[in-house]
């Protein structure tokens, strides 16, 4: 009897084993299997040189598509291992070497036997110049020159295989940035019409073009988005790299990203609360509104904090309140009973948020979260301050050369006014103490954002560093450069590693 089941077993797993195979490859497959796909130079002009797409073997065709190819006008070339074979590309029926086709995104190819009783299933995925998606801005030629005027223009957004595309939109774009703005490979910011979808982010109008031009490894800003994804902030900005094109001219590789402003997609403060940025007098704009706090703007006198949102006149009750809310908090915080539990200052803020926000930035080491500018926090009345969004990482990591922020050992942001005496508070000593275990145990992940993020812009980095010339030679302000890609990428990972093994020691 037991011979029996055994021999019942085993039927059973050679059938499925039949049936595993014949989903993969059916018994006729062979009379119609698909050979090869090519595209070529005497059927498609853009095209110089033949190109033969790779096969996995399985289902999947795949090539790398130059620039030049009208890859949403192509005329395939599909050999079948037989004659007779019915083809259709994406439901719709193929005619070979005569149906031209948009090879833009994935393409299902399905193949029919001679009286279509039976088909196979085909997946032809082409990537597109270096793979990111591409961004057409076209402003008439006329120049981008000035952070203050925009000028009109239109985009056109190839997506690729991941991303829609958007076609023929109305923007206007500017210059942005302080420092950035002056180096050859400019930032910019577009503002759409209307709120739009872009990349997958949620929709927004204004939109940041950041050139990355000091951060050799163009990842530096991207690797501070995941972490502050995984951290407690309310809202931590994202983007998503594009190859830009400006009036037909390649500019390099860039992080399209979310600006930080209040929005419902965005930092959200409802109808009462307020957006605020620490930052430099001499670096706000001529209607930008702000307040110097007593306290801060003594030991920082150069500091101002800009009420980004909402928009209020100086005077104004909204004004006042948030300017008497800051003194008043600060007041108790360096005050005598600063840890009193109900008392002090922790009746003010958001702890958690405290904690993330200066732990990341101590990671990261990020030069003006000390206490010069890009320092962000928010507050709704009734409610507690909250530190955040992040912003401005391009100059972390150690990429900087005239502060010792630069160096793996040391503490830095631990010495921002606020951070320094909330540090005087046992209790907020061991919530950074507890919390940081979170992050020095996220190396590995962190790591693997770095190979995954540089292993996508591998293609990109080439043209990107073709065009601009600075890899191997100083960009304000490299304490260090590398003559390749790759050695860029293994200074930060080891930059990190230490970093945050300093700080374990520490902590």
């Amino acid at each position: 009897m037991r011979k029996i089941y055994l021999l019942a077993a085993f039927l059973l797993i050679l059938g499925c084993r039949d049936e595993e195979v014949g989903a993969e490859l059916p018994t006729n497959e062979v009379s119609y299997a698909v050979t090869e796909i090519s595209f070529k130079p005497e059927l498609n002009p853009s095209v110089s040189d033949e190109i033969v797409l790779d096969y996995d073997g399985m289902q999947t065709f795949t090539a790398a598509i130059p620039y030049e190819v009208s890859i949403e006008n192509l005329i395939a070339s599909i050999t079948l291992s037989s004659d007779g074979g019915f083809i259709q590309l994406d439901g719709s029926a193929f005619q070979n070497e005569v149906t031209a086709h948009n090879f833009g995104k994935e393409v299902e190819l399905e193949v029919f036997n001679s009286d279509q009783s039976n088909s196979w299933n085909y997946t032809i995925r082409l990537t597109y110049f270096t793979g990111l998606p591409i961004l057409n801005i076209n402003t008439d030629n006329i120049p981008v020159d000035s952070r203050d005027m925009y000028v009109n223009g239109t985009l056109d957004l190839f997506g690729g295989l991941n991303y829609d595309d958007i076609d023929n939109s109305a923007i206007q774009i500017r210059g942005r940035g302080n420092s950035t703005w002056f180096h050859p490979k400019k930032p910019f910011q577009i503002k759409f019409e209307s709120k739009i979808n872009i990349l997958g982010m949620p929709e927004d109008r204004k939109w940041v073009l950041l050139a990355e031009y000091s951060d050799k490894t163009m990842l530096r800003n991207k690797l501070t988005y995941e972490m502050g994804a995984m951290s407690s902030l309310d809202y931590t900005p994202t983007g998503e790299y594009i190859e830009l094109f400006l009036n037909n001219t390649h500019q390099g590789t860039y992080l399209l990203a979310q600006k930080v402003e209040e929005s419902s997609n965005r930092v959200q403060i409802g109808d009462y609360g307020y957006l605020i940025e620490i930052d430099q007098q001499q670096r706000v704009d001529p209607d930008d509104v702000f307040f110097t706090p007593t306290i801060f703007t003594q030991e920082y006198n150069s500091n101002v904090f800009n009420i980004k949102a909402p928009n209020i006149g100086y005077g104004s009750p909204e004004f006042e309140l948030i300017e008497n809310h800051i003194n008043n908090f600060e007041s108790v915080l360096f005050g005598p009973d600063f840890t009193d539990p109900d008392a002090g200052y922790r009746a003010f803020v958001d702890l958690d948020s405290f904690v993330d926000w200066f732990l990341i930035n101590e990671i990261a080491k990020t030069v003006d979260a000390k206490w010069y500018s890009s320092i962000y926090f928010t507050y709704i009345p009734g409610e507690k301050i909250k530190m955040g969004p992040l912003w401005d990482f391009d100059l972390s990591y150690g990429n900087v050369d005239y502060a010792d922020s630069q160096y793996v050992d040391g503490f830095w942001v631990k010495d921002n006014l606020w951070i320094s005496r909330m540090f005087e508070d046992p209790y907020f000593q061991a919530l950074v103490e507890e919390r940081f275990d979170y992050y020095y145990n996220s190396l590995g992940y962190f790591n693997q954002v770095i190979d995954d993020t540089s292993s996508y812009l591998n293609s990109a980095q080439e043209f990107n560093y073709a065009i601009w010339q600075s890899l191997g030679v100083y960009v304000w302000p490299n304490p260090v450069y590398y003559d390749t890609y790759e050695e860029e990428i293994t200074h930060l990972k080891q930059w990190l590693s230490a970093r945050l093994n300093w700080l374990a020691q520490e902590f």
